[in-house]
């Protein structure tokens, strides 16, 4: 019998006993915040039906997904139908009607369609499991991680964003990291776009202006040039940059003058700042999945080289997708 040398697929770990103990603990303490704010807990299954996952991450997103494969003889089924398969997406689709779920947002909303008759709105929710995302893995990335999300859903006060900043500044006080909450609003990236004059180019636009603190101003400069942005956008990248949040705001007010959206975004923001003063305000920060609709949000850890630990954002239109209209969202 042959041996095989034991491995663990790319970016996934084992957890000792003194690893497991710490992760317990942060696991608790957050749990502990949540509770504190009258959030309840709940579970999803691992896996979801890509019908459920598919289209709401972007295209992108949509490229991470674990796919899994259907039981039975699949390759017999495509060779049967072979002539009838015209794609790369139906084959996947003749092969595989299940995803392992890429996070626990999209889930959480077909929980509550599916549930809208048992829950009572506003319905205030944490979940702490795994996740998968097919990605490259690298340092501080992996393909399977955990999250720590709270929602609530069936309220569209802006009194929800001012908790949750409340409960990212608790939790990360009571685990003893220094951190910076950074935010936004989706309605000032629209709003850009609707004065550069490029609406069908958002999504571009928001990507590319995302990117300020990986690859500096000049580089994002002639990305923008690149898929066609005026020069004038170009006037964001300074204002981004060691601005406080009143110099952003000043600066938004006349940049978005002529943008109703804008407006209502600066509104929004404004708001949020009169009640919380641990926000630090980012009018390049963007967030890459395209359910978010308001408020965005972002945690870094100072004085740590890796990405942000924290996320999420308000999304109008989730559950709509799944048939339950006019339920507004907003999660960390």
């Amino acid at each position: 019998m042959t041996k095989i040398k034991p491995s663990l697929p790319k970016g996934t770990r084992d957890f000792g006993p003194a690893e497991l103990r710490k992760r317990q603990y942060i696991f608790n303490t957050i749990k502990t915040v949540f509770e504190k704010y009258g959030f309840q807990p709940i579970e999803t299954p691992v896996m979801e039906n890509l019908s459920t996952l598919e289209g709401k991450y972007g295209e992108e997103g949509d490229k991470l997904l674990f796919r899994i494969l259907n039981s039975g003889d699949n390759l017999s089924e495509i060779q049967n139908s072979k002539n009838e398969i015209q794609n790369n997406k139906e084959l996947i689709q003749k092969v595989s009607e299940k995803g392992l779920r890429y996070d626990l947002t999209i889930p959480f909303a077909r929980y509550v369609v599916m549930h809208q008759n048992e829950i009572a709105f506003p319905f205030k929710r944490y979940q702490i499991q795994p996740v998968w995302r097919a990605d490259r893995p690298q340092r501080g990335r992996y393909r399977e991680f955990y999250q720590c999300d709270a929602d609530v859903v069936g309220s569209d006060s802006l009194l929800n964003e001012v908790e949750l900043v409340l409960i990212y500044a608790e939790a990360f006080k009571q685990l003893g990291i220094d951190v910076t909450i950074q935010f936004n609003n989706r309605k000032i990236l629209a709003g850009f776009a609707e004065v550069l004059n490029i609406t069908d180019k958002l999504n571009a636009f928001t990507v590319t202006l995302d990117k300020l603190d990986k690859i500096g101003k000049e580089k994002v400069a002639e990305e923008f040039a690149t898929i066609g942005v005026s020069e004038k956008a170009n006037e964001v990248l300074e204002y981004a940059s060691g601005k406080n949040n009143e110099e952003q705001i000043t600066f938004l007010k006349s940049f978005l003058s002529g943008s109703e959206t804008g407006r209502k975004g600066i509104e929004e923001i404004e708001f949020l700042l009169k009640l919380s003063t641990a926000p630090k305000l980012n009018i390049t920060l963007a967030r890459g999945l395209d359910y978010y609709t308001g408020t965005i949000f972002e945690v870094k850890a100072n004085n740590v080289q890796m990405g942000s630990i924290g996320g999420g954002g308000r999304y109008d239109n989730l559950t709509g997708v799944f048939g339950l209209q006019g339920v507004s969202g907003v999660g960390i």
